[in-house]
């Protein structure tokens, strides 16, 4: 991954660039932005660059660095891993604190990426800190994050945060229609679902099992207001098979409410994603109060903080289900 290959984030990027062309290169960065984002992307290209041999603000592609940065086996980009739920002190002691101070084996950096960096806790966070304060002159720390507030406010005041913002929509759109050759119709789909995050655009767009969660999707919530009690425990049943994908087979459900809050404003079918869906997201607009749409919509967004911290997921789908079939 270059920088002229990532689309959007122009303010990042020029962040990026300025730094490396005037020589400010900061010890430590935060790239704060949802899952799909860029974020990785964003990274992996700004330590490809840094430890290109021509150090200029593109990587040459054809030195030795580039090549090992290209194959993931850069000696001096290191990628911090973690086998729990969570970053531990002792995960940032032994592959960062304790080999911080060797110095790079023959890059002008020695780069640190640490992904899902919320997942540290405050002791690792504080034992990262103390390399922040004091970091060697080579040393360059990017965390990366899809929630910010989750670090300690003094390794967000001694880092340079970077925001990533929604890619516009026309260039999500040419990429999908140039880069993947998606039909306009999918490529819409895949672009109203997205909400800018181009990662979640390719990744419904590339993943067969994101038809099946559609499927599954669609059906539910077109039915459940009829449902009765075995129809809903048989549904989450259904939705379990999905358990791993659960964050986007729940971002569709939001998505559905949102179609039936958009129709029930606008009555504009073309502002809402699911319009294969016209009769029915009618019907539902009209059948619901705008404090109902809301409550369904909040109860979703619950759902999902709960399987975040492991409730159990029976019975979060049981009591989200219900919710939703309440008028």
């Amino acid at each position: 991954m270059n920088f002229r290959d990532i689309v959007g984030h122009e303010d990042i990027l020029k962040h990026f660039k300025s730094s490396i062309e005037m020589d400010k290169v900061a010890h430590a960065y935060i790239i704060s932005g949802e899952v799909g984002s860029g974020k990785k992307a964003l990274a992996s290209a700004f330590a490809k660059t840094l430890q290109c041999e021509e150090q200029k603000s593109e990587p040459c592609e054809k030195c030795q660095s580039c090549i090992q940065a290209e194959s993931g086996n850069h000696p001096d980009i290191i990628f911090v891993t973690h086998e729990k739920s969570v970053i531990s002190v002792n995960d940032i002691r032994e592959q960062v604190v304790n080999s911080i101070d060797i110095k790079p084996y023959k890059s002008r950096y020695k780069i640190y990426i640490i992904e899902e960096s919320e997942l540290m806790t405050t002791e690792a966070q504080n034992a990262l800190l103390k390399t922040i304060e004091e970091p060697p002159a080579y040393a360059v720390l990017i965390l990366l994050t899809s929630n910010i507030d989750k670090l300690l406010p003094t390794v967000t005041s001694r880092s340079i945060v970077l925001n990533i913002k929604p890619v516009r929509e026309r260039d999500i759109l040419d990429y999908l229609m140039k880069e993947m050759n998606l039909t306009e119709e999918k490529a819409y789909f895949c672009l109203d679902f997205a909400q800018g995050n181009l990662g979640k655009a390719i990744k419904l767009a590339t993943n067969d099992e994101y038809a099946h969660i559609v499927e599954s999707v669609v059906n539910m919530l077109k039915h459940i207001p009829d449902m009765d009690v075995e129809d809903l425990e048989k549904s989450v049943s259904d939705i379990e098979r999905f358990k791993m994908s659960m964050d986007d087979y729940m971002d569709l459900m939001m998505m559905w409410y949102r179609d039936v809050l958009m129709f029930k404003v606008t009555k504009n079918i073309d502002k809402v994603l699911f319009k294969n869906e016209y009769s029915t997201l009618k019907k539902q607009a009209g059948n619901l109060s705008y404090a109902s749409i809301d409550e369904k919509i909040n109860a979703i967004e619950r759902a999902k903080q709960r399987m975040d911290v492991n409730a159990n997921f029976d019975v979060t789908m049981e009591l989200l289900l219900q919710t939703l079939k309440e008028n």
